[in-house]
């Protein structure tokens, strides 16, 4: 039997639907510096995904394909939908919720924002908004939360004052996701997923707890805790779990939105593999729930699984052909 091996794995791209196709790759082109890197229409299906990520050089972990690197944003979108007043996606934090954010680290946070706010950007959280004046939250044409945060590189006190931004600079940090209980996502997105938690975040006051994990080729698989943040702003592709305290022992707490039930926004997070088949036949040995199967319907090369809240992950190959 064909093996796996999951410390080849990345996590590829994060799907999230959009009503209108221009305004939203004007917001992540323009806005936010990334470049559309492959697009595909499905006619039949009356469907369209473009896939949008960050190619300067240098760039962490970046493969010879499309699907062989990490750091990928999907748009998917549904023809007709921008002609549809009744059509609307759903951010993921107002009920119910479920999906929280994409994360962009960015050179330079406060040049950053003014940049944003000069374009006319709405903002959710402006950095001199709330507690953490580290952070913002911009707002996409669709309402998704577009979180900004600093990397602390080498920066000189000179270029940080010099309010100036590089958006080649610019990298697809995390995806965040909201969990109900950590004993049981930790060891799924651990074991089962291959990843390694990278920081754990603890806010007592607010009573909840971050976990940061990704995939390890070419970054440290342990740190201090500066070493840690410095690490996670640093790199793509990385997973950002939100677990709100007592979600996991609360009898009426029902569950989060995945975003492919009413109201629907968020789609999947994507992890590219070395084997699909190979990476199936061992997921369905540790007991994970399938939505699709390799050789399910039309398209025989991809998998769809759930995570322990439901959410959607997409199983590609790293050679799939768009």
């Amino acid at each position: 039997m064909t093996q796996t091996d999951i410390t080849t794995y990345k996590l590829n791209h994060t799907m999230i639907r959009i009503k209108e196709p221009k305004r939203s790759l004007d917001f992540y082109q323009d806005k936010l510096g990334m470049k559309l890197i492959g697009q595909k229409a499905f006619n039949e299906s009356k469907f369209s995904l473009y896939f949008l990520g960050y190619d300067q050089f240098g760039a962490v972990n970046q493969g010879n394909s499309l699907w062989d690197r990490e750091g990928i944003l999907e748009l998917t979108h549904n023809h007709g939908s921008e002609n549809d007043d009744e059509f609307h996606v759903h951010s993921g934090n107002s009920e119910p919720k479920g999906f929280g954010h994409i994360c962009i680290s960015v050179d330079n946070i406060t040049a950053a924002c003014a940049k944003l706010e000069n374009a006319d950007v709405k903002f959710q959280k402006k950095l001199d908004d709330g507690r953490q004046r580290d952070i913002a939250f911009a707002l996409d044409p669709d309402g998704y939360w577009v979180e900004s945060q600093l990397i602390e590189r080498s920066m000189t006190n000179e270029a940080r004052h010099a309010k100036k931004t590089d958006l080649q600079s610019y990298r697809f940090n995390h995806t965040m996701i909201r969990i109900k209980d950590p004993k049981v996502s930790l060891p799924f997105y651990q074991n089962v997923m291959g990843m390694i938690l990278l920081r754990t975040s603890e806010h007592a006051n607010a009573k909840f707890t971050l976990y940061f994990l990704g995939y390890t080729q070419n970054k440290k698989a342990s740190a201090t805790e500066y070493e840690a943040k410095l690490l996670c702003s640093e790199y793509e592709g990385l997973l950002e779990l939100t677990w709100n305290w007592g979600t996991e022992t609360d009898t009426k707490f029902e569950g989060y939105n995945n975003g492919n039930s009413e109201p629907k926004g968020f789609g999947h997070l994507a992890v590219a593999v070395d084997e699909v088949e190979a990476a199936c036949e061992r997921f369905e040995e540790k007991g994970v729930h399938f939505i699709k199967k390799p050789r399910d319907g039309k398209m025989k090369n991809i998998a769809f699984i759930k995570d322990p809240d439901s959410y959607w992950i997409e199983i590609v190959p790293k050679n799939l052909q768009l």
